[in-house]
């Protein structure tokens, strides 16, 4: 009987390993579609990621822009773990600083390797390479809020309770019926001034990155069919170079800008060089494997450019990056994708000025960036009409949690450069630590609606943002309060609820803010930022002395707080003088601490407090 008994039990775990159904499915194995997938198996929740290469990691790896821009000090969530990882590869921070373009650049095969390391721990989760989908279908339970997913793929039919685009076009999205917008936006559309005057499809160039080794004698490729020097000679400093309106630089300064562990040489040269214009995005299969058939060949043109006029002839395609016939990454980088419509829509004017808006998006803050807005437009036929976006200055941000969740489909998100935002912010949150957290985001909200019996529209953002604060992510970008700082999620939390807030500056090309815990706070913009919170006539706050705010949280509290000085040294503070004015970190720790207005106080989608539910 004992021996029946174990062979059931058997069987019953095969049975759950090969079965079709999922709580999540992730369709693209991308940046953002690898953290979704491990966050939500971390998290719990048995999940499905679909892939169609045999490579982890997207525009990081497959795509070959293994030079991460941007969030170098802001170490975020799973951008933050893989950047660990990338340092205990190749031995330190400083061993990653080989090409001028980056603090963080790596071999492509590297980081799909750490990828599929971190992966292979998690239980829960389901890898599926190679795989295509053919079609998707939301499964009616009766009630639309609740449907759940229907995934046909090349490899068997799986369905899911919370479905996540991953893919690198946002191509799940016209299979469910998704809305969506395509190309740039209108300036009437969200009164951004630098937007055009009217919407069009234009999309971002593509690039069909090339990794280079030196062979140490010539490799001079034949040339290729309709070469044209003239094509190339403005894409750095030659005197074959008429004029230019971009900063040339030298040849040897083009080569280094990529340069990676191990002397290879990533080419992704933006000043009229490898990037390719066409909007694919509705393409179908055979239309898309035209664009890729010349890009690449515009890539290869210019790879005899470098090898023919600028004397690298010993430098050509790695054939040892990528296992592919032709030794090009097996995915173009794509800039640019369909954009959901979404709870929210994040805007240019949200990230300049966050807090004079008519939604205090800041509030529902999931994830952090500091890039320029950065647009790729040179190698399209009619760029000098087209908005100048390189480099467009703004502070760091935090993106708003709704920007992930569709507004139409209940339990489908997305985790890519699909989220709900306009075409100029697209610009920044494209880049690769931005759509590794918004891939974490969007595995952790669907682990969390499936745990709790709930759809996506019904998530807390309060406890998706503390989940996330444990998880050492940022939802606020604040520089000088790093996430080992023994105040930090104070800080974070406070900065969350507005009672306290951020300073955004723009310095070169540097995106900032700060929180400035050690400054004074000014007394006014307090009174407003806790007047949506607590009743000041009922409850006023007179001054700033400490012996005063502690009164004050008395009063809310309804009951005295003894012992002050003895309750400041156990939090941490020092010099503790009653009668001294509490400055913004100490504000911040003991009303965290006490009134804990961002647990006690829930917020909707657009950052509103909810009072009564």
């Amino acid at each position: 009987m004992q021996f029946k008994i174990i062979i059931f039990i058997v069987l019953f775990l095969i049975s759950c390993d090969d079965s079709s159904e999922y709580d999540v499915i992730v369709i693209g194995g991308g940046a953002g579609g690898t953290s979704a997938a491990i966050q939500s198996a971390r998290n719990g929740a048995k999940t499905l990621l679909i892939e169609e290469t045999d490579w982890l990691g997207g525009m990081l790896t497959s795509a070959g822009v293994s030079a991460v821009d941007g969030n170098y000090k802001l170490p975020s969530g799973f951008w933050g773990e893989f950047k660990d990882s990338l340092v205990s590869h190749y031995g330190s921070l400083e061993a990653l600083k080989t090409g001028w373009v980056s603090n963080t650049l790596f071999e492509p095969r590297v980081g799909n390797q750490i990828l599929k390391s971190i992966a292979k721990k998690e239980n829960n989760l389901k890898i599926l390479f190679s795989t295509e989908v053919n079609s998707v279908a939301k499964l009616d339970l009766h009630k639309t809020e609740h449907y759940n997913f229907n995934v046909k793929s090349s490899k068997g039919n799986f369905s899911s309770k919370v479905l996540i685009d991953a893919t690198e076009l946002g191509d799940v999205l016209p299979m469910i019926d998704e809305d969506y917008d395509l190309g740039m936006d209108s300036r009437e559309m969200y009164g951004e001034d630098i937007a055009p005057e009217k919407n069009n499809d234009i999309i971002q160039d593509l690039t069909f990155v090339m990794i280079l080794k030196n062979y140490n004698r010539s490799m001079k490729i034949e040339k290729p069919k309709n070469y044209d020097p003239s094509e190339f000679y403005c894409s750095t400093a030659s005197i074959n170079c008429p004029e230019s309106d971009k900063a040339l630089w030298t040849p040897k300064q083009m080569m280094n800008y990529g340069e990676l562990p191990n002397g290879k040489i990533m080419i992704n040269w933006p000043i009229y060089g490898n990037d390719y214009y066409s909007n694919l995005i509705e393409m179908n299969y055979d239309q898309r494997n035209e664009v890729f058939k010349n890009a690449k060949e515009k890539s290869l043109r210019y790879l005899y450019y470098i090898q023919d006029e600028l004397g690298y002839d010993n430098y050509s395609l790695s054939d040892e990056e990528f296992d592919t016939d032709d030794n090009f990454p097996p995915i173009p980088y794509y800039r640019e994708a369909r954009r959901i419509k979404g709870k929210v829509t994040f805007s240019l004017d949200y990230i300049k000025k966050p807090f004079d808006q008519i939604h205090p998006l800041y509030r529902t803050g999931i994830l952090v960036g500091d890039y320029p807005v950065d647009h790729h437009h040179d190698a399209h036929p009619d760029r000098y009409n087209l908005p100048q976006l390189a480099f467009y200055p703004i502070p760091s941000y935090s993106l708003p949690i709704g920007s992930i969740i569709s507004k139409k489909n209940p339990n489908f998100l997305v985790a890519e450069k699909s989220i709900s935002v306009s075409n100029l912010v697209n610009g920044t949150t494209r880049l690769q630590p931005v759509v590794l957290q918004i891939g974490q985001i969007a595995g952790l909200i669907a682990s969390e609606s499936v745990k709790n019996n709930i759809n996506t529209h019904q998530i807390d953002v309060r406890n998706i943002q503390k989940k996330f604060l444990d998880t050492g992510g940022y939802i606020q970008p604040y520089l000088d309060v790093e996430k080992n700082h023994p105040f930090f999620k104070a800080y974070q939390r406070i900065g969350s609820t507005g009672i306290l807030k951020g300073t955004g500056i723009n310095v070169g090309w540097s995106n900032q803010t700060w929180f400035y815990p050690e400054d004074k706070i000014d007394f006014l913009d307090l009174l407003k930022g806790l007047d949506p919170y607590y009743d000041l006539d009922k409850y006023e706050l007179k001054d700033l002395k400490i012996s005063s705010v502690y009164k004050w949280i008395s009063l809310i509290l309804g009951e005295d707080i003894n012992e002050i000085e003895k309750n400041w040294d156990s939090l941490g503070l020092k010099n503790f003088n009653k009668n001294k004015i509490i400055n913004r970190g100490e504000f911040a720790i003991i009303v965290d601490y006490f009134l804990k207005p961002f647990e006690s106080f829930k917020i909707d989608f657009k950052g509103d407090i909810i009072y009564n539910e």
